[in-house]
């Protein structure tokens, strides 16, 4: 991953011991989780807990990108926002809630929502990409970069009680336009959600970046996860690459 290295420091030694007592980890994962730069791409209800996830692990750079100001209606799941910030940038109060977590780490509120415009600057500043955005043409725009530039996104999507994650690795696996060429017209911003629900979404997306980072475990390379909390069904479902794909296929 990075070719960035520095040594623990004492005081992190003491804040991650316990997570560097899982096999695979150690300091040696520790110092790849300090050196690794994350971009996530809203910090909402699912991004902000991948964020609050990845901070709190020791990730050494983390870009928060997320336009527009905090309203009521965001309390019931954005969790790194506040009532007394209501009015004010999302991105900014996320970035500050985070510091507070952990001030060792480095952080860049970018107060931007991903677009084909600026999708190649903000892939750019990271070695892993989560996307978090609830549009398809954000969404679209990362996945297109990161095969460009080779990066590994973990995509995460969430609706009412059910979500989804899954890990693509360019050129090795399917991207997300192999599993969804078009936008279904059926989508819309606004959707019923339960915070806890986007919240599980964004702790697993934070766990796989994790895990391309320190090399630990298995990513879920060409294998989506979903869940349906309703029933608290979990599957798994294997999908591949098609060779006629706009982005990855062999045109």
């Amino acid at each position: 991953m990075p070719a960035r290295d520095e040594p623990l420091t004492p005081e992190e030694r003491e804040t991650y011991e316990w997570q560097m007592w899982v096999p695979g980890v150690g300091e040696e994962g520790q110092r790849k989780l300090k050196a690794a730069s994350v971009l996530v791409t809203r910090v909402g209800g699912l991004g902000g807990l991948a964020a609050y996830e990845l901070a709190a692990a020791g990730v050494g750079r983390i870009v928060l990108a997320h336009a527009g100001v905090i309203k009521r209606s965001d309390l019931n799941r954005q969790l790194l926002m506040t009532h007394t910030a209501i009015g004010t940038s999302r991105v900014e109060c996320a970035a500050r809630r985070l510091r507070e977590l952990n001030p060792r780490i480095d952080l860049l509120a970018v107060p931007e929502n991903v677009s084909p415009a600026n999708a190649d600057r903000l892939v750019d500043m990271a070695d892993v990409v989560v996307c978090c955005a609830p549009l398809f043409e954000e969404r679209f725009a990362l996945n297109e970069q990161c095969f460009r530039q080779g990066k590994p996104m973990v995509d995460c999507a969430m609706y009412e009680l059910t979500g989804q994650v899954t890990t693509i690795l360019p050129g090795k696996t399917a991207c997300l336009a192999c599993r969804v060429p078009e936008a279904p017209d059926s989508w819309r911003r606004q959707f019923p959600v339960f915070g806890a629900v986007s919240g599980a979404v964004g702790c697993l997306g934070a766990m796989e970046a994790i895990k391309l980072i320190t090399g630990m475990g298995e990513p879920l390379a060409d294998r989506l996860l979903t869940f349906d909390l309703r029933d608290g069904r979990f599957r798994t479902v294997q999908i591949s690459r098609r060779a006629d794909c706009q982005i990855c296929g062999s045109k």
